[in-house]
């Protein structure tokens, strides 16, 4: 029997609802709506009435925020959202685990849908243009509003794929007629050779090794562009000739014999600079992993060999189709790759580009989504699924240009690192083991490699739905933490990710010859093919190579971690790849058939001369900078940032708005070498350079400024010009057979070889994608740098790193600059001088901030860094508006320190006045700041009024603290990780400092006899334990409709309950739970009634925050009781500063129960403003959290929940935002067992 119930947010909580109608009325001009209703949806089957009746108010729905009922009253035009069969629903996904761990019996089936219902006096029209707003037909369709007679689907079991019979009688005319049929993107010429070589095996080929073979050499996989052979290249102008010419004398000086193309242009420096001595610590090995360098890092003061892995990646065309899924398993498939080198994943940057989203809807290109819908939804996909893995995104920048109409620009790139020995690399052997780890099947992501091949049209669009992959973040992090393990690590000998190709490629590319057995690989649902199970691109899944005597022991490793693992294939000596299928060998291919990488292609080349022009500069200083604080890709990107987590991990070095305000971009991400449970002071830096309107005119100048650029952000940011490694990120429209278009790519990449040749560094990685056009638009000439570097023991510590923000009033600001050529581009030995000089002044303390220019010039570094204190500028009098406002790429702008001696030019002064100005004329930095942040606050929010009232301090001084019975030197805390949970290993390194003995148990559920083992290890280990700490994460994907669920939903189970309150009340326990932790806590009733109840609708909660996104920054509490023996350490109105990381952390309660937590001292902590006053300012208050309450207490002040990251601390931390970041509360509660 189907059971289903309706949940709607209360009236006043009804966020989603809200920010519809707002869109409705503002964005599609539907005036006459006046409100709308927004309603989930749950359909059960396979449960018990009493249980389907208990989910209700425990895993559906919260009595405190929802209205839950078995019918609903339709008041207006009304209409039902579902996803598409076969698209991963993780609301629907999640409910179903939550109802298993709490029956401890089998998974039900669970489908959700979103019901909306809209009221007013609109027309049928009008509903209709809602509907198309709101469903995007690449994953979701309209929904029945019918209950259903049953959830199970019946799916037709294929037995067979089809062979292709008459393939290889087909003439020319008949290949070409194929591949239009069956949407291949390989072209006339490689379905040819694929002929051939079927002939040559004396039959017709499947339909599955067709669609493999598409995927195997598409341009996504096999860069099939860039290895497009170059006959000829004429030249118009003298500057790229000479530096094709220079390309060609290296090529003779190495003795390549491989043809001339885009990849070898690419790829030349590096093999150049490491033939004479200067990349003597890059990694190499066959694996196709992540770009790898050798680092050295002193872990407690002892210098280890590591490696430090970076990749970036694109998603373009899934994110341009389906935004969410598509920028989701964007920062996916980048951490995958460095993931597959056995390294772990800390630190993510995202760099995309779009059109300008603030134009009107209706001005959107027919068969395209809104440029706003695009941007939103992609940061909605890509930072809820790099927060959950743990990814701590130190930069997020967004560049707009007309040109990003054609086809969304996705980047995310990501770095790593792991002790080097952790990793064994080892070439696969007959008889070895084929592991696929992870998710299970599905049909998503089919075709996902050759769909991001193509140039895409109106027609094209509406076939490629099923070529995008949705995201499980959840499954993810266990990868990670498996990945973590040295002991699963050594069993490795080779790994490679899932990513386009599906099992083709990932198991496919492990070893030449492969035997793969289909029919093990794990499907989400029946009715999938074999064609569909070798090449979908389903996420979540690794491929690993173990000997067989390491098979059960590696199955049992990953088994702990909560993950799938299934042994799918055996390595041969035969260089074939094979499939089999339902005892079929559907797939017999020859490797050396598969490497050929089809046809070869032939181009001639005819780039255009650079055509630089100057900025012109019109208007007076005022004027001018108005207009640069509004420039799109000037202005505050913060509403943006401000939704991914930065701080996670707790090795952010540099946040990502700097200064007491929060306001000062960084210009490089710095974050901490990731050590599990040791400490080190070395970390890595990462920027990235790049200007479309200089590229745009001449891609030599924008590709070897964009190298330039990178470089120069990470010497302002305190590095030293030393082991500096590159990756490049190339997007072009798609050449086709022009030789103007193929002019693009080529110069960009001269350009870049040739400042690779000039600085002697080199790009070890990188992504190409030749597919940015739609109908007649094209993205602009895109070579993004992206720069990774690596410290040195002696030199490069958390403290050389300078941060951009001013530091005072009253100091000399200078300009450093390089010569220029006469090609307006710096002299290399002029260049390097300039870093050594600007290096010296930052590591004598001579200097205190420094900010290298870039697309706004010295006019915008000078406005950034003047915003994070709200330091005034005036600049020096011979200073001219073109100096200011031009380009001026390669300088550095560096306050001195007082009494530094004067060098380079003086750009001015600071001041204390609160305005920038030039000869008497000057703008307030109010009304600049007004400008920049308002720009994009219509699309990416930060300044929103808060709901709330006036909030007043709280006060509550303890006198005595009760003591336990029993004393413990070193206490032990029970650190439980659930689906979901990332904040574990930050966690267990913060008590573990303070002295406790940290105890991580992962909770499996992937079957009832998981579920009742975790329940029974968890109660046992509880025994022995004196405190349980809950960290933060987002259990469940924070499904369904609000976290904490699958928290909650484990410790209602009777021997957890009972452990727990055993602990509380009689063993003298103590219990915290943080972010995640906190909102499970409050959900239980652990706070503030200090045992497990049932909480009903009087009760306080934590629920989602007003500005309606995920808040990322620090805040600044205040100790309102130090009642607990958590803040035992602590006196009240201290003021402690903390990382916060959550969307669902808006404290709710009446008015009567705040009295009464004041009175008895449970209000532990509050949101303060910069004078300690609690303020209910979006500012400092990020949630609108009544009485700007941050954390409270049980009765005795034992259970302490709070939304605050305290356990985010160590040395060198958060150096751009000052403050006192250690609450001590670990040490006080190792203390009070003392």
């Amino acid at each position: 029997m189907v059971y289903r119930v309706f949940v709607e947010k209360k009236k006043e909580l009804a966020q989603e609802a809200k920010a519809l109608l707002g869109e409705a009325r503002d964005l599609l001009g539907i005036k006459n709506l006046t409100d709308v209703r927004v309603i989930n949806r749950y359909d059960a089957e396979n449960i018990t009435p009493e249980l389907f009746d208990y989910a209700k108010r425990t895993v559906f729905s919260e009595p405190q925020l929802d209205i839950v009922s078995d019918s609903i009253e339709i008041n207006g035009k009304c209409f039902a959202v579902e996803f598409l069969p076969g698209q991963f629903d993780q609301r629907a996904d999640s409910a179903a685990q939550c109802i298993q761990i709490i029956s401890q019996g089998e998974r039900p089936l669970i489908r959700t849908a979103k019901i909306y219902i809209l009221i007013g006096d609109i027309t049928d029209a009008d509903a209709q243009r809602i509907k198309k707003y709101v469903i995007n037909p690449v994953e979701a369709r309209e929904a029945s509003l019918e209950k259903p007679e049953t959830l199970a689907v019946k799916y037709d079991i294929p037995t067979e794929v089809r062979t292709l019979d008459g393939f290889i009688e087909l003439d020319r005319s008949g290949l070409e007629d194929f591949v239009k049929k069956y949407g291949l993107a390989m072209d006339a010429d490689d379905i040819a050779f694929c002929q051939d070589y079927f002939k040559s095996e004396h039959r017709d080929p499947t339909i599955t090794e067709i669609r493999m073979i598409d995927t195997y050499w598409s341009d996504h996989c096999r860069h099939t562009t860039f290895l497009t052979v170059i006959d000829s290249v004429k030249f118009e102008d003298e500057l790229l000739q000479s530096a094709y010419d220079e390309y060609l004398a290296v090529r003779k000086e190495l003795g390549r014999t491989k043809p001339i193309c885009l990849m070898d242009l690419a790829t030349i420096a590096v093999k150049y600079l490491k033939k004479h001595g200067k990349l003597d610590r890059l990694d190499e090995s066959e694996e196709i992993n992540a770009c790898t360098v050798k680092i050295d890092v002193e872990v407690d003061g002892v210098t280890e060999p590591w490696l430090l892995l970076f990749k970036n990646e694109t998603h373009n065309h899934p994110t341009e189709i389906e935004p969410f899924g598509g920028a989701a398993t964007c920062i996916g498939g980048a951490i995958r790759d460095p993931l597959s080198g056995r390294s772990y994943v800390y630190g993510a940057m995202r760099v995309t580009g779009a059109a300008d989203p603030l134009k009107p809807i209706d001005e959107t290109i027919k068969g395209k989504l809104p440029q706003r819908k695009i941007v939103t939804t992609a940061a909605a996909g890509y930072s809820s699924y790099g927060n959950q893995i743990g990814l701590a995104t130190g930069i997020v920048d967004e560049i707009y240009h007309p040109g990003y109409a054609a086809k969304r620009m996705e980047i995310g790139a990501v770095i790593a690192a792991t002790p080097a020995e952790n990793v064994r690399r080892e070439v696969p052997a007959p008889g070895d083991i084929v592991i696929l780890l992870g998710g299970s099947t599905g049909r998503d992501g089919c075709g996902g490699a050759t769909g991001s091949s193509k140039s895409h049209t109106v027609e094209s669009l509406e076939s490629c739905g099923a070529e995008v992959q949705k995201g499980n973040a959840p499954e993810e992090r266990k990868l990670q933490r498996l990945f973590r393990n040295k002991e699963a690590c050594l069993m490795i000998k080779r790994c490679n990710d899932f990513g386009a190709g599906g099992v083709s490629v990932a198991i496919g590319e492990l070893a030449d010859g492969l035997e793969i057995d289909l029919n093990a690989v794990p499907k989400k649902y029946e009715g999938l093919d074999g064609t569909e199970l070798a090449i979908s691109e389903s996420q979540e899944r690794m491929a690993v190579v173990v000997e067989p005597h390491n098979v059960d022991a590696f199955l049992a490793l990953a088994n702990k971690e909560n993950l799938q693992a299934v042994p799918v294939a055996k390595v041969q000596a035969e260089p074939r790849l094979i499939m089999n299928w339902n005892g079929k060998k559907i797939v017999d291919i020859s490797r050396e058939f598969l490497n050929s990488n089809g046809a070869d292609k032939h181009i001639d080349i005819t780039p255009e001369a650079p055509a630089l022009k100057e900025k012109e500069i019109s208007g007076s200083f005022a004027e001018n900078y108005s207009a640069l604080a509004s420039d799109l890709n000037i202005c505050s990107k913060r509403g943006l940032s401000e939704r991914f987590d930065s701080t996670i991990g707790a090795g952010t070095v540099l946040m990502p708005f700097g200064g007491k305000h929060q306001l000062t971009p960084i210009q490089a991400m710095v974050q901490k070498i990731s050590v599990e449970k040791k400490h080190t002071d070395d970390c890595s830096l990462m920027a990235f350079g790049y200007n479309p309107f200089v590229t745009e005119q001449s891609p030599y100048h924008g590709a070897y400024l964009a190298v330039i650029e990178s470089v120069c952000k990470l010497i302002a940011s305190g590095a030293e010009f030393k082991d500096v490694y590159l990756t490049f990120q190339e997007y072009f429209e798609r050449p086709g057979k022009d030789g103007k278009r193929w002019g693009q790519p080529l110069a960009a990449l001269l350009g870049a070889f040739k400042a690779q040749m000039e600085l002697g560094i080199g790009s070890i990685g990188g992504k190409d994608s030749m597919s940015g056009s739609f109908e007649n638009l094209d993205v602009p000439p895109t070579l993004v740098s992206m720069l990774f570097f690596s410290f040195a023991v002696t030199t490069e510590k958390t403290s050389s790193i300078v941060s951009p923000e001013f530091k005072s009033a009253g100091h000399k600001v200078v300009f450093i600059a390089p010569e220029k050529d006469e090609n307006g581009l710096p002299k290399t030995d002029s260049l390097i001088d300039v870093f050594s000089r600007v290096t010296g002044l930052l590591r004598s303390g001579k200097a205190v901030a420094c900010y290298t220019p870039g697309m706004g010039g010295i006019a915008e570094a000078v406005m950034k860094m003047a915003f994070g204190n709200g330091i005034g500028f005036e600049y020096s009098k011979d200073i001219t508006l073109e100096k200011i406002f031009g380009l001026s790429y390669a300088g550095f702008i560096l306050e001195l320190a007082n009494g530094a001696e004067e060098t380079g030019t003086l750009l001015g002064h600071t001041n204390d006045s609160g305005c920038i100005s030039l000869n008497g004329e000057s703008i307030a930095l109010s009304k600049l700041l007004g400008i920049y942040e308002n720009k994009l606050e219509s699309v990416y929010s930060c300044n929103i009024k808060n709901a709330g009232k006036g909030a007043e301090n709280f006060s509550y001084e303890t006198v005595e603290r009760k003591a336990p019975a029993i004393k413990v030197a070193k206490p032990r805390v029970l650190i439980p990780a659930f689906p979901g949970t990332n904040c574990e290993y930050d966690s267990a390194k913060a008590v573990r400092d303070a002295g406790a003995e940290p105890e991580i148990i992962v909770i499996n559920n992937l079957s009832a006899d998981g579920i009742s083992r975790s329940v029974e290890k968890f109660a046992d280990e509880l025994r022995s334990s004196q405190m349980i700490f809950i960290p933060g994460g987002f259990s469940g994907g924070d499904e369904p409709d609000g976290s904490g669920k699958f928290i909650t939903a484990f410790f209602r189970n009777a021997a957890i309950k009972e452990g727990v309150t055993n602990l509380l009340e009689n063993r003298d326990g103590l219990m915290c739970g943080i972010c995640n932790g906190f909102q499970a806590l409050i959900k239980l009733g652990l706070v503030p009634y200090g045992k497990i109840i049932d909480t009903d609708e009087n009760c306080p909660t934590l629920t989602f925050n007003t500005i309606a996104r995920h808040q990322s920054r620090i805040v600044r509490t205040r100790i309102s009781s130090n009642k607990s023996p958590w803040l035992a350490l602590t006196q009240v109105g201290d003021i402690y500063s903390v990382p916060i990381s959550h969307g669902e952390g808006r404290f709710l309660a009446s008015d009567e129960l705040i009295a009464k937590l004041a009175a008895n001292g449970q209000i532990a902590t509050q949101y303060v403003d910069l004078d300690g006053n609690a303020s209910n300012d979006i500012h400092f208050n990020p949630n609108d959290s009544v009485c700007a309450i941050e954390g409270i207490t049980s009765p005795d002040g034992r259970v302490f929940g709070k939304m605050g990251h305290s356990e985010r601390i160590g040395k060198g931390l958060y150096k751009n935002v000052p403050g006192d970041y250690n609450i001590r509360m670990f040490e006080a509660a190792v203390k009070y067992f003392k």
